[in-house]
């Protein structure tokens, strides 16, 4: 499966670093890198995640990260898994053609 990544997950992991950094940059490094990690294995078992709790899309899942959640589309039309965004607990909004089913290009 493809790994693809919107840009709204790369724009909100970017403040996230940021935000982290102003504390210790090796702290924010060491956060992205195991993140970037473990989201690169979500294409070997994608569906061994959990199930976004507010859409009933067995498509729609979820990776748990230090407190941190990032949605992902499993996209089995075009063999892809598309990171959505990366967010605190309920602080994000999933974007509408999430919603709709529609992340596919």
């Amino acid at each position: 499966m493809i790994l693809e990544k919107l840009p709204r997950f790369d724009e909100e992991l970017e403040e996230i670093v940021g935000f982290i950094a102003e504390d210790s940059l090796d702290r924010a490094l060491k956060f992205y890198d195991e993140l970037i990690s473990k989201i690169e294995n979500i294409p070997q078992n994608p569906l061994i995640y959990r199930k976004q709790q507010n859409i009933e899309d067995e498509n729609i899942r979820e990776l748990i990260f230090k407190g941190y959640v990032v949605p992902f589309y499993v996209d089995t039309h075009d063999d892809k898994i598309v990171v959505l965004g990366i967010f605190n607990q309920n602080l994000w909004d999933m974007p509408l053609e999430a919603r709709d089913n529609s992340v596919r290009r």
